[in-house]
Protein backbone atom coordinates (compact mmCIF):
# COMPACT_ATOMS: atom_id res chain seq x y z
CA UNK A 1 0.00 0.00 0.00
CA UNK A 2 1.42 3.47 -0.93
CA UNK A 3 2.63 5.48 2.05
CA UNK A 4 0.43 8.49 2.80
CA UNK A 5 2.30 11.81 3.04
CA UNK A 6 1.14 15.07 4.56
CA UNK A 7 2.09 18.70 5.09
CA UNK A 8 0.78 21.36 7.50
CA UNK A 9 -0.51 23.48 4.60
CA UNK A 10 -2.87 20.74 3.48
CA UNK A 11 -6.62 21.22 3.87
CA UNK A 12 -8.11 17.77 4.37
CA UNK A 13 -11.46 17.60 2.61
CA UNK A 14 -11.25 14.92 -0.07
CA UNK A 15 -8.52 13.07 1.81
CA UNK A 16 -9.92 13.39 5.34
CA UNK A 17 -10.84 9.69 5.43
CA UNK A 18 -7.62 8.42 3.86
CA UNK A 19 -5.95 5.89 6.12
CA UNK A 20 -9.04 5.76 8.37
CA UNK A 21 -10.33 2.36 7.22
CA UNK A 22 -13.18 3.88 5.21
CA UNK A 23 -13.19 1.03 2.71
CA UNK A 24 -15.25 -0.72 5.40
CA UNK A 25 -18.84 0.50 5.07
CA UNK A 26 -19.41 0.63 8.84
CA UNK A 27 -16.33 2.79 9.30
CA UNK A 28 -17.44 5.01 6.42
CA UNK A 29 -20.78 5.52 8.16
CA UNK A 30 -19.01 6.34 11.43
CA UNK A 31 -17.06 9.04 9.58
CA UNK A 32 -20.22 10.68 8.26
CA UNK A 33 -20.67 8.68 5.10
CA UNK A 34 -23.96 8.59 3.18
CA UNK A 35 -25.36 11.51 5.18
CA UNK A 36 -24.92 13.85 2.22
CA UNK A 37 -27.04 11.70 -0.09
CA UNK A 38 -29.85 11.62 2.49
CA UNK A 39 -29.76 15.41 2.63
CA UNK A 40 -29.92 15.58 -1.17
CA UNK A 41 -32.96 13.30 -1.31
CA UNK A 42 -34.74 15.66 1.05
CA UNK A 43 -33.77 18.82 -0.85
CA UNK A 44 -34.35 17.77 -4.47
CA UNK A 45 -32.48 18.04 -7.80
CA UNK A 46 -32.65 21.81 -8.31
CA UNK A 47 -31.14 22.42 -4.89
CA UNK A 48 -28.32 19.94 -5.60
CA UNK A 49 -27.40 21.61 -8.89
CA UNK A 50 -27.52 25.07 -7.34
CA UNK A 51 -25.21 23.90 -4.55
CA UNK A 52 -22.75 22.55 -7.12
CA UNK A 53 -22.79 25.84 -9.02
CA UNK A 54 -22.31 27.84 -5.82
CA UNK A 55 -19.39 25.63 -4.75
CA UNK A 56 -17.37 26.62 -7.83
CA UNK A 57 -16.25 23.01 -8.17
CA UNK A 58 -14.53 22.60 -11.53
CA UNK A 59 -13.74 19.28 -13.18
CA UNK A 60 -10.64 17.66 -11.71
CA UNK A 61 -9.94 15.55 -14.80
CA UNK A 62 -8.22 18.39 -16.63
CA UNK A 63 -10.76 20.51 -18.51
CA UNK A 64 -11.85 22.47 -15.45
CA UNK A 65 -15.48 22.93 -16.51
CA UNK A 66 -18.05 23.90 -13.87
CA UNK A 67 -19.58 20.73 -12.42
CA UNK A 68 -22.90 22.34 -11.56
CA UNK A 69 -23.16 23.88 -15.01
CA UNK A 70 -22.44 20.52 -16.65
CA UNK A 71 -25.19 18.85 -14.64
CA UNK A 72 -27.66 21.61 -15.53
CA UNK A 73 -27.22 20.90 -19.25
CA UNK A 74 -28.95 17.52 -18.92
CA UNK A 75 -32.59 17.87 -20.09
CA UNK A 76 -35.14 17.31 -17.34
CA UNK A 77 -37.33 15.22 -19.63
CA UNK A 78 -35.91 12.44 -21.77
CA UNK A 79 -37.43 9.54 -23.70
CA UNK A 80 -34.23 7.58 -23.06
CA UNK A 81 -32.68 6.65 -19.72
CA UNK A 82 -30.14 9.03 -18.20
CA UNK A 83 -26.76 7.91 -16.90
CA UNK A 84 -23.91 9.00 -14.64
CA UNK A 85 -20.46 7.94 -15.76
CA UNK A 86 -17.45 8.20 -13.44
CA UNK A 87 -14.18 8.52 -15.34
CA UNK A 88 -11.56 6.65 -13.32
CA UNK A 89 -9.32 6.00 -16.32
CA UNK A 90 -6.39 7.84 -14.78
CA UNK A 91 -3.83 7.50 -17.57
CA UNK A 92 -2.18 10.92 -17.86
CA UNK A 93 1.55 10.58 -17.07
CA UNK A 94 2.39 12.29 -13.75
CA UNK A 95 -1.19 11.87 -12.51
CA UNK A 96 -1.58 9.66 -9.46
CA UNK A 97 -4.48 11.01 -7.39
CA UNK A 98 -7.63 9.09 -8.31
CA UNK A 99 -6.10 5.77 -7.36
CA UNK A 100 -5.77 7.00 -3.76
CA UNK A 101 -9.51 7.71 -3.64
CA UNK A 102 -10.36 4.25 -4.98
CA UNK A 103 -7.87 2.75 -2.56
CA UNK A 104 -8.90 4.58 0.61
CA UNK A 105 -12.42 5.99 0.11
CA UNK A 106 -14.42 4.06 -2.53
CA UNK A 107 -17.77 4.77 -0.87
CA UNK A 108 -17.23 8.51 -1.48
CA UNK A 109 -17.29 7.75 -5.19
CA UNK A 110 -20.47 5.69 -4.82
CA UNK A 111 -22.14 8.41 -2.75
CA UNK A 112 -21.12 11.12 -5.20
CA UNK A 113 -22.45 9.05 -8.08
CA UNK A 114 -25.83 8.64 -6.37
CA UNK A 115 -26.02 12.40 -5.73
CA UNK A 116 -25.22 13.13 -9.39
CA UNK A 117 -27.98 10.68 -10.34
CA UNK A 118 -30.46 12.44 -8.07
CA UNK A 119 -29.49 15.79 -9.60
CA UNK A 120 -30.13 14.79 -13.22
CA UNK A 121 -32.82 12.15 -12.75
CA UNK A 122 -30.66 9.13 -13.59
CA UNK A 123 -31.28 5.64 -12.24
CA UNK A 124 -27.96 4.10 -13.19
CA UNK A 125 -24.30 4.95 -12.78
CA UNK A 126 -21.14 3.42 -14.23
CA UNK A 127 -17.75 3.56 -12.53
CA UNK A 128 -15.01 3.01 -15.12
CA UNK A 129 -11.47 2.27 -13.92
CA UNK A 130 -8.20 2.27 -15.76
CA UNK A 131 -7.20 -1.17 -17.04
CA UNK A 132 -4.06 -1.29 -14.91
CA UNK A 133 -6.12 -0.66 -11.76
CA UNK A 134 -7.34 -4.24 -11.40
CA UNK A 135 -6.49 -4.31 -7.70
CA UNK A 136 -8.59 -1.17 -7.20
CA UNK A 137 -11.48 -2.69 -9.13
CA UNK A 138 -11.70 -5.41 -6.46
CA UNK A 139 -11.93 -2.75 -3.73
CA UNK A 140 -14.55 -0.83 -5.68
CA UNK A 141 -16.64 -3.91 -6.40
CA UNK A 142 -16.60 -4.90 -2.74
CA UNK A 143 -17.77 -1.41 -1.75
CA UNK A 144 -20.58 -1.55 -4.32
CA UNK A 145 -21.66 -4.98 -3.04
CA UNK A 146 -21.72 -3.68 0.55
CA UNK A 147 -23.82 -0.68 -0.51
CA UNK A 148 -26.33 -2.99 -2.19
CA UNK A 149 -26.47 -5.20 0.89
CA UNK A 150 -27.32 -2.17 3.10
CA UNK A 151 -29.99 -0.94 0.69
CA UNK A 152 -27.99 2.14 -0.33
CA UNK A 153 -28.12 0.94 -3.94
CA UNK A 154 -30.90 -0.89 -5.75
CA UNK A 155 -34.62 -0.46 -6.40
CA UNK A 156 -35.41 1.38 -3.16
CA UNK A 157 -32.32 3.26 -1.96
CA UNK A 158 -32.42 4.25 1.72
CA UNK A 159 -36.11 3.25 1.73
CA UNK A 160 -36.92 6.38 -0.26
CA UNK A 161 -38.64 4.78 -3.22
CA UNK A 162 -35.87 6.00 -5.53
CA UNK A 163 -33.94 3.56 -7.70
CA UNK A 164 -30.24 3.73 -8.41
CA UNK A 165 -27.96 1.01 -9.71
CA UNK A 166 -24.15 1.07 -10.02
CA UNK A 167 -22.03 -1.01 -12.39
CA UNK A 168 -18.23 -1.13 -12.30
CA UNK A 169 -16.15 -1.62 -15.42
CA UNK A 170 -12.43 -1.91 -16.16
CA UNK A 171 -10.76 -0.64 -19.32
CA UNK A 172 -8.02 -2.35 -21.30
CA UNK A 173 -5.20 0.10 -20.59
CA UNK A 174 -5.82 2.63 -23.37
CA UNK A 175 -5.02 6.29 -22.66
CA UNK A 176 -7.49 7.31 -25.34
CA UNK A 177 -10.55 6.17 -23.38
CA UNK A 178 -9.87 8.88 -20.83
CA UNK A 179 -11.56 11.14 -23.40
CA UNK A 180 -15.25 11.15 -22.53
CA UNK A 181 -16.72 10.08 -25.85
CA UNK A 182 -14.11 7.34 -26.36
CA UNK A 183 -14.90 6.23 -22.82
CA UNK A 184 -18.55 5.80 -23.76
CA UNK A 185 -17.61 3.85 -26.88
CA UNK A 186 -15.45 1.53 -24.79
CA UNK A 187 -18.18 1.06 -22.19
CA UNK A 188 -20.61 0.11 -24.95
CA UNK A 189 -18.21 -2.65 -26.00
CA UNK A 190 -16.83 -0.89 -29.07
CA UNK A 191 -13.38 0.32 -30.03
CA UNK A 192 -12.38 3.25 -27.83
CA UNK A 193 -12.26 6.05 -30.38
CA UNK A 194 -13.72 9.55 -29.99
CA UNK A 195 -17.11 10.62 -31.31
CA UNK A 196 -17.75 13.72 -33.37
CA UNK A 197 -19.32 16.52 -31.31
CA UNK A 198 -21.99 17.81 -31.26
CA UNK A 199 -24.12 16.14 -30.02
CA UNK A 200 -22.61 16.38 -26.56
CA UNK A 201 -22.98 13.68 -23.90
CA UNK A 202 -25.42 15.74 -21.80
CA UNK A 203 -27.95 15.31 -24.63
CA UNK A 204 -26.82 12.19 -26.51
CA UNK A 205 -24.37 10.15 -24.47
CA UNK A 206 -24.06 6.57 -23.26
CA UNK A 207 -26.42 4.27 -25.20
CA UNK A 208 -27.89 7.42 -26.77
CA UNK A 209 -29.21 8.74 -23.46
CA UNK A 210 -28.35 11.99 -21.66
CA UNK A 211 -25.16 11.40 -19.68
CA UNK A 212 -23.12 13.24 -17.08
CA UNK A 213 -19.42 12.29 -17.13
CA UNK A 214 -17.19 13.37 -14.27
CA UNK A 215 -13.68 12.54 -13.13
CA UNK A 216 -13.41 10.31 -10.04
CA UNK A 217 -11.96 13.11 -7.89
CA UNK A 218 -14.78 15.43 -8.93
CA UNK A 219 -17.45 12.89 -7.99
CA UNK A 220 -15.73 12.02 -4.69
CA UNK A 221 -15.71 15.72 -3.76
CA UNK A 222 -19.49 16.09 -4.16
CA UNK A 223 -20.53 14.53 -0.80
CA UNK A 224 -18.03 16.73 1.04
CA UNK A 225 -19.52 19.84 -0.57
CA UNK A 226 -23.03 18.83 0.46
CA UNK A 227 -21.85 18.07 4.00
CA UNK A 228 -19.93 21.31 4.60
CA UNK A 229 -22.01 23.61 2.40
CA UNK A 230 -21.23 25.14 -0.96
CA UNK A 231 -20.27 28.54 0.45
CA UNK A 232 -17.76 27.09 2.91
CA UNK A 233 -16.24 24.84 0.26
CA UNK A 234 -15.91 27.65 -2.29
CA UNK A 235 -14.23 29.91 0.28
CA UNK A 236 -11.32 27.47 0.62
CA UNK A 237 -10.14 28.17 -2.93
CA UNK A 238 -10.01 31.24 -5.15
CA UNK A 239 -12.78 33.07 -7.05
CA UNK A 240 -14.18 30.74 -9.74
CA UNK A 241 -11.98 27.89 -8.42
CA UNK A 242 -13.59 26.47 -5.32
CA UNK A 243 -12.17 24.13 -2.71
CA UNK A 244 -9.11 21.93 -2.77
CA UNK A 245 -7.61 19.42 -5.12
CA UNK A 246 -5.20 16.53 -4.94
CA UNK A 247 -1.86 17.57 -6.46
CA UNK A 248 0.57 14.82 -7.45
CA UNK A 249 4.07 16.19 -6.88
CA UNK A 250 6.76 14.07 -8.54
CA UNK A 251 10.06 14.17 -10.41
CA UNK A 252 13.25 15.61 -8.93
CA UNK A 253 11.76 16.74 -5.62
CA UNK A 254 12.75 15.80 -2.08
CA UNK A 255 9.28 14.83 -0.83
CA UNK A 256 7.20 13.51 -3.71
CA UNK A 257 3.61 12.58 -2.99
CA UNK A 258 -0.05 13.46 -3.39
CA UNK A 259 -1.01 16.53 -1.35
CA UNK A 260 -4.44 18.09 -0.88
CA UNK A 261 -3.98 21.83 -1.18
CA UNK A 262 -6.34 24.77 -1.70
CA UNK A 263 -6.98 25.82 -5.26
CA UNK A 264 -4.71 28.75 -6.02
CA UNK A 265 -1.86 27.47 -3.83
CA UNK A 266 1.43 28.98 -5.00
CA UNK A 267 3.44 26.60 -7.21
CA UNK A 268 6.82 27.84 -6.01
CA UNK A 269 5.76 27.27 -2.42
CA UNK A 270 4.46 23.83 -3.36
CA UNK A 271 7.85 22.80 -4.73
CA UNK A 272 10.12 24.35 -2.13
CA UNK A 273 8.06 24.07 1.05
CA UNK A 274 5.59 21.24 0.57
CA UNK A 275 7.95 19.20 -1.62
CA UNK A 276 11.13 20.17 0.20
CA UNK A 277 12.82 21.67 -2.87
CA UNK A 278 14.72 20.16 -5.77
CA UNK A 279 16.31 16.85 -4.89
CA UNK A 280 19.99 16.88 -3.97
CA UNK A 281 20.05 20.68 -3.74
CA UNK A 282 20.25 21.01 -7.51
CA UNK A 283 18.87 23.95 -9.48
CA UNK A 284 15.39 23.92 -10.92
CA UNK A 285 15.26 23.75 -14.70
CA UNK A 286 11.58 23.40 -15.51
CA UNK A 287 8.19 22.33 -14.15
CA UNK A 288 5.36 20.50 -15.86
CA UNK A 289 2.36 21.93 -13.95
CA UNK A 290 -0.55 19.63 -14.74
CA UNK A 291 0.42 16.30 -16.27
CA UNK A 292 2.48 15.52 -19.35
CA UNK A 293 0.09 17.22 -21.77
CA UNK A 294 0.55 20.69 -20.27
CA UNK A 295 3.15 23.19 -21.54
CA UNK A 296 6.31 23.37 -19.45
CA UNK A 297 7.10 26.32 -17.20
CA UNK A 298 10.49 27.96 -16.62
CA UNK A 299 11.80 28.70 -13.10
CA UNK A 300 10.90 32.37 -13.47
CA UNK A 301 7.27 31.42 -14.22
CA UNK A 302 6.49 29.32 -11.15
CA UNK A 303 5.47 32.11 -8.79
CA UNK A 304 1.84 31.49 -9.73
CA UNK A 305 -1.33 30.32 -8.02
CA UNK A 306 -2.34 26.80 -9.00
CA UNK A 307 -5.85 27.24 -10.29
CA UNK A 308 -7.29 26.97 -13.78
CA UNK A 309 -7.39 30.71 -14.42
CA UNK A 310 -3.97 31.76 -13.13
CA UNK A 311 -2.05 28.93 -14.79
CA UNK A 312 -3.98 29.56 -18.01
CA UNK A 313 -2.93 33.21 -18.03
CA UNK A 314 0.77 32.30 -18.13
CA UNK A 315 0.31 29.99 -21.12
CA UNK A 316 -0.04 26.57 -19.55
CA UNK A 317 -2.81 24.49 -17.96
CA UNK A 318 -3.63 23.15 -14.52
CA UNK A 319 -4.74 19.91 -16.19
CA UNK A 320 -4.97 16.90 -13.90
CA UNK A 321 -2.76 18.40 -11.19
CA UNK A 322 0.31 16.26 -11.89
CA UNK A 323 3.29 18.51 -11.08
CA UNK A 324 6.64 17.24 -12.38
CA UNK A 325 9.82 18.93 -11.12
CA UNK A 326 12.79 18.81 -13.51
CA UNK A 327 16.35 19.54 -12.35
CA UNK A 328 19.24 21.13 -14.24
CA UNK A 329 20.83 17.82 -15.25
CA UNK A 330 17.85 16.71 -17.33
CA UNK A 331 18.01 16.79 -21.12
CA UNK A 332 14.88 18.57 -22.31
CA UNK A 333 15.24 17.08 -25.80
CA UNK A 334 15.13 13.60 -24.31
CA UNK A 335 12.27 14.61 -22.02
CA UNK A 336 10.36 15.83 -25.08
CA UNK A 337 11.15 12.57 -26.87
CA UNK A 338 9.86 10.48 -23.99
CA UNK A 339 6.70 12.57 -23.83
CA UNK A 340 5.92 12.26 -27.54
CA UNK A 341 6.79 8.55 -27.50
CA UNK A 342 3.97 8.03 -25.03
CA UNK A 343 1.43 9.95 -27.11
CA UNK A 344 2.51 8.28 -30.34
CA UNK A 345 1.98 4.90 -28.72
CA UNK A 346 -1.39 5.86 -27.25
CA UNK A 347 -2.87 7.57 -30.32
CA UNK A 348 -5.92 5.59 -31.42
CA UNK A 349 -5.09 6.35 -35.07
CA UNK A 350 -8.54 7.74 -35.82
CA UNK A 351 -7.39 11.22 -36.90
CA UNK A 352 -4.68 11.73 -39.51
CA UNK A 353 -3.12 14.83 -37.84
CA UNK A 354 -2.71 12.90 -34.59
CA UNK A 355 -1.74 9.53 -36.06
CA UNK A 356 0.80 10.95 -38.50
CA UNK A 357 1.81 13.98 -36.46
CA UNK A 358 2.81 12.07 -33.35
CA UNK A 359 4.72 9.55 -35.47
CA UNK A 360 6.69 12.24 -37.31
CA UNK A 361 7.44 14.10 -34.10
CA UNK A 362 8.73 10.92 -32.49
CA UNK A 363 10.94 10.11 -35.51
CA UNK A 364 12.26 13.67 -35.71
CA UNK A 365 13.08 13.90 -32.01
CA UNK A 366 14.65 10.44 -32.00
CA UNK A 367 16.99 11.37 -34.84
CA UNK A 368 17.65 14.79 -33.35
CA UNK A 369 18.56 13.50 -29.91
CA UNK A 370 20.81 10.84 -31.45
CA UNK A 371 22.97 13.60 -32.96
CA UNK A 372 21.78 13.36 -36.57
CA UNK A 373 19.65 16.49 -36.62
CA UNK A 374 20.00 19.59 -38.79
CA UNK A 375 19.13 23.19 -37.99
CA UNK A 376 15.86 23.11 -39.93
CA UNK A 377 14.61 20.26 -37.74
CA UNK A 378 14.01 22.62 -34.83
CA UNK A 379 11.54 24.77 -36.76
CA UNK A 380 10.03 21.69 -38.41
CA UNK A 381 9.32 20.08 -35.05
CA UNK A 382 7.57 23.22 -33.86
CA UNK A 383 5.72 23.53 -37.19
CA UNK A 384 4.47 19.95 -36.95
CA UNK A 385 3.29 20.45 -33.38
CA UNK A 386 1.50 23.72 -34.08
CA UNK A 387 -0.28 22.26 -37.11
CA UNK A 388 -1.71 19.41 -35.03
CA UNK A 389 -3.44 21.81 -32.65
CA UNK A 390 -7.21 21.94 -32.98
CA UNK A 391 -7.36 19.54 -35.89
CA UNK A 392 -8.40 16.29 -34.21
CA UNK A 393 -11.65 14.78 -32.91
CA UNK A 394 -10.34 14.65 -29.35
CA UNK A 395 -7.69 16.47 -27.30
CA UNK A 396 -5.00 13.77 -27.63
CA UNK A 397 -3.48 15.56 -30.62
CA UNK A 398 -3.36 18.79 -28.60
CA UNK A 399 -1.96 16.89 -25.61
CA UNK A 400 0.97 15.77 -27.75
CA UNK A 401 1.47 19.04 -29.58
CA UNK A 402 1.27 21.62 -26.78
CA UNK A 403 4.16 20.34 -24.63
CA UNK A 404 6.32 19.68 -27.70
CA UNK A 405 5.87 23.22 -28.99
CA UNK A 406 6.62 24.61 -25.52
CA UNK A 407 9.81 22.56 -25.19
CA UNK A 408 11.14 23.95 -28.48
CA UNK A 409 10.06 27.52 -27.76
CA UNK A 410 11.47 27.70 -24.24
CA UNK A 411 14.58 25.54 -24.66
CA UNK A 412 15.66 26.32 -28.22
CA UNK A 413 19.26 26.80 -27.14
CA UNK A 414 19.32 23.26 -25.77
CA UNK A 415 18.00 21.93 -29.08
CA UNK A 416 20.70 23.86 -30.91
CA UNK A 417 23.34 22.28 -28.66
CA UNK A 418 22.39 18.87 -30.10
CA UNK A 419 23.21 19.86 -33.69
CA UNK A 420 26.15 18.84 -35.87
CA UNK A 421 26.50 15.39 -34.40
CA UNK A 422 27.30 16.62 -30.93
CA UNK A 423 26.46 14.15 -28.19
CA UNK A 424 23.74 15.07 -25.74
CA UNK A 425 25.27 17.48 -23.18
CA UNK A 426 23.41 15.56 -20.45
CA UNK A 427 24.22 12.02 -21.63
CA UNK A 428 26.19 11.22 -18.49
CA UNK A 429 23.13 11.95 -16.38
CA UNK A 430 20.81 9.02 -17.10
CA UNK A 431 18.08 9.59 -14.52
CA UNK A 432 15.10 11.39 -15.98
CA UNK A 433 12.13 13.02 -14.25
CA UNK A 434 9.86 10.26 -15.43
CA UNK A 435 6.70 9.35 -13.59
Amino acid sequence: MPKLVSHPDEVKIISRRFGQGATNIDRYLELGGYEAVKKCMAQGPDWIINEMKASNLRGRGGAGFSTGMKWSFVPKQSAKPKYVLVNGDESEPATCKDHLIFLHDPHAIIEGTIIAGLAIGAKMGFIYLRGEYRYLLEIMERAVADAYERGFLGKNIFGSGNEFEVITQSGAGAYEVGEESALMESLEGKRGVPRIKPPFPAVVGLYGGPTVINNAETIATVPHIIAMGAEAYSAVGTPRNGGTRLFGLSGHVERPGVYELPMGYNLKKMIYEVGGGVRGGRKLKAVVPGGSSTPVLLPEEIDVGMDFDQVGKIGSMLGSGGVVVIDDQTCIVEFALRTITFYQHESCGWCIPCREGTDWLKKSLTRFHAGFGVASDIDNIQYLAENMLGRTFCPLGDAAAMPTAAFVKKFRKEFEDHLDGKPCPFAKHVEMAVV
